[in-house]
């Protein structure tokens, strides 16, 4: 009987594979191994494995990169041309923007190479290598030379990308730079050379009218009309090599890009996505799920809607003060919304009912095995979480409400050299007071309104108060009690007015006539030090579980890998590159509900709200669209498209990556994922899982129409 269902398991699972095709996010190099690359085939796919991915020339993986720190960009002309999300580009269009040049509300359209801006800090990393690593880790774990739990840890990791480096020949490579990461929880290890370029250059930026249309309200929704683009360019020196900026600096000569497609899509074609995303935890268990959506989510939710509320009400008053949090404010309610969407779908889509129903399957898995380890697996990882649960709780209400959520903070190592010297009668160095001004001016940089964060305190420090029982506060907490009568306004208010870092004129006061007094009477260094005191008096504590954990993954992931076979398994999303693959695909997300797969731009205009910023409308873009002035971007039908849906498998840092038809032609940007699916980063639902894309035909027609910059096309490899 065993037999005959192995026999039977093994003649479905190919079929089952071809029908979830569009579930995973694959390693590139092992597209071949895993056999992806003919499942890929039968969807559609028009291409070889090696114009995917080709360790020993080039592929498309060249033409993509990680944007910034946290994005997708591709290459889409041999000028070293980037396309990526507008919200991808939204904090260094920010940081280019002042009431002057409100780069965020009208926009910014380079018309030659001198007027496109240098952005400081902004990187483009293109994936030079990908090397398997797994056998010389797993050597010396078994030579003893490191323990299992140290082969998890980043200090072992940047030693060994360190000494594979030092050995191989990209060493003398300019802005070369190694990372090696587990895989698998640890069942494989990779090796990647990344490429890093400095000098990269703000192009075109739509307004936040287009870029961001439908703002908070639309985001994670269908249908969507967000022209949510932007670009920038790669500059390098004269060799095509990295460089820090400098004039003589040049575009650079890529070896790569990808050709558009503007021939347009329909239903059932096939779409593939091509980028870095970012984190999944599609192996939890029931209980790290419960964990997931009790102590991380419900704690985040609560705290950003605290600290929202006052930043909003402070970006309507000022126009200054919008355009210093409006990054800050973009990313704290992207995260949020997602949050509640989380929570939500989780409970909708039965997520736990699913993972409890995988967790029986691999018992009896392992029970026909006669595997105790894998039997006993979901068991030691559910006695871990019920130990790590309080902690993770703990820690994120404070990181949320008071270090994450406060931005007035003191430079707590220069604190400490600094008394340090006081208490044994040294003079305090001059380095020693330059690194306490570079400190001041770190905190009241731009983007920092002290008085807005004065506000922000005085929300969150007595919101922690209510969340978190005494004994588990910072020791301020204490102080106010027992010294200021649990007047939390009183040590609010002098903290922000009186303490050493607040002004420049207090600062300059201390710098004058530092004393140990001074100091110990300092309430925002009381402040800060004891949250970070316990903070890290949680971590510790977390420490040694999340090693546990790390180890009891191992073995369970290992397991379900075996369990699935011969259906080949992909790994967590750990922010490297990886391929999903699907196709256009509408919707039905709920009884007598059914979404088309692709909008156009009379949606803009059925939304338009004068009244509601998240919904002006351009009064250009509007004459255009009234006129049908789309020229050769528009439908057959005269209609101009806006966005499209596959069914991709994507999650955040997959913002801006490139959606590709099956011959490998930009036919899209992806930016989102859809409401009834953002359970997806814990359990993929092939019925609900939509990928939410920008059409590449819009993007054209905005850059030419609205921004005037027909040059950038004239760049691109555009087909019909």
């Amino acid at each position: 009987m065993n037999k005959l269902r192995l026999y039977v398991l093994a003649f479905i699972m190919p079929l089952i594979c071809s029908v979830k095709a569009d579930e995973g996010m694959w390693l590139l190099q092992l597209m071949q191994q895993q056999h992806s690359i003919d499942m890929m085939k039968k969807q559609g796919l028009k291409l070889k494995a090696t114009d995917l991915y080709n360790p020993n020339g080039v592929s498309l993986k060249d033409a993509v990169g990680i944007f910034g720190g946290g994005c997708t960009g591709e290459i889409i002309s041999p000028e070293g041309l980037i396309l990526t999300n507008h919200h991808c580009g939204y904090g260094f269009i920010q940081q280019h923007s002042s009431v002057e040049h409100d780069y965020l509300t009208d926009g910014f359209w380079a018309k030659t190479r001198a007027e496109e801006l240098p952005t400081p800090g902004l990187k483009f990393t293109f994936i030079e290598r990908i090397d398997d690593i797994t056998s010389l880790v797993n050597e010396k774990i078994v030579n003893k030379e490191i323990t299992e739990a140290e082969s998890f840890s980043a200090k072992f990791l940047k030693q060994l990308a360190d000494e594979l480096f030092a050995k191989s020949d990209l060493k003398d490579k300019k802005g070369i730079a190694p990372q090696a990461l587990p895989f698998y929880a640890g069942n494989r290890f990779y090796m990647f050379y990344r490429k890093e370029y400095t000098d990269i250059r703000m192009v075109a930026a739509p307004p936040s009218s287009v870029g961001k249309f439908g703002g908070e309200t639309d985001n994670w929704m269908w249908p969507r009309h967000t022209g949510d683009f932007s670009m920038f360019r790669v500059y390098a020196d004269a060799n095509g090599e990295p460089a820090d900026y400098n004039v003589n600096n040049v575009p650079l000569k890529t070896k790569k890009h990808l050709t558009i497609s503007i021939k347009g899509l329909k239903e059932g074609d096939y779409a593939m996505v091509m980028g870095f995303p970012g984190r999944t935890s599609r192996y939890l268990t029931v209980s790290e799920v419960k964990e997931r959506m009790e102590a991380m989510n419900e704690p985040m939710i609560q705290a950003r809607t605290a600290r929202q509320n006052v930043l909003k009400q402070e970006m309507d008053a000022s126009a200054k003060i919008r355009i210093q949090y409006a990054d800050k404010y973009a990313r704290s309610s992207n995260y949020w919304k997602n949050s509640i969407g989380m929570n939500k779908a989780i409970v909708d889509n039965n997520v736990l009912e699913t993972k409890a129903e995988q967790e029986e399957a691999f018992y009896r898995f392992a029970q026909q095995k006669g595997n105790t380890e894998y039997m006993n697996a979901v068991k030691n990882i559910d006695n871990a979480v019920a130990k790590t649960q309080p902690l993770v709780y703990e820690r994120t209400y404070l990181s949320e409400m008071l270090l994450g959520a406060i931005e007035f903070s003191v430079g707590d190592k220069v604190f400490v050299q600094i008394k340090k010297a006081l208490e044994e009668n040294q003079p305090i160095s001059d380095e020693l007071k330059t690194q306490l001004q570079n400190q001041y001016n770190a905190i009241h940089n731009k983007d920092y309104d002290h008085e807005v964060d004065h506000k922000v305190a005085k929300v969150m420090i007595p919101l922690y108060a209510e969340v978190t029982p005494a004994e588990k506060r910072p020791h301020f907490y204490s102080f106010i009690e027992k010294e200021l009568s649990g007047d939390y306004n009183l040590f609010i208010d002098s903290m922000y007015n009186h303490s050493i870092m607040a002004n420049q004129a207090n600062l300059d006061a201390f710098l004058a006539n530092p004393t140990v007094e001074a100091m110990n009477a300092d309430l925002s260094v009381r402040y800060y030090m004891t949250s970070v005191s316990k903070f890290r008096e949680i971590t510790a504590q977390y420490a040694p579980l999340a090693e546990e954990l790390n180890s009891l993954h191992k073995v369970y992931i290992r397991g379900l890998e075996e369990m699935k076979l011969p259906v080949p398994s992909y790994p967590d999303a750990n922010f490297t590159l990886r391929l999903t693959y699907g196709n256009v695909k509408s919707y039905s997300p709920k009884d007598g509900v059914h979404y088309k797969y692709f909008t156009t731009a009379k949606g803009i205009l059925e939304k338009e709200d004068p009244n509601n910023r998240d919904f002006n409308v351009p009064a250009k873009l509007k004459e255009l669209i009234l006129n049908g002035d789309f020229g050769r971007y528009a439908l057959p039908n005269g209609e101009m498209p806006v966005c499209f849906l596959s069914n991709n498998d994507i999650t955040g840092g997959n913002s801006g990556s490139p959606v590709l038809n099956a011959k490998g032609e930009l036919i899209g940007c992806a930016f989102d994922g859809n409401w009834e699916s953002l359970s997806g980063d814990i359990n993929f639902d092939n019925n609900l899982q939509r990928c939410i894309n920008l059409d590449v035909r819009y993007i054209l027609f905005i850059l030419e129409k609205l921004g005037g910059c027909s040059h950038l096309i004239d760049e691109m490899t555009i087909v019909d």
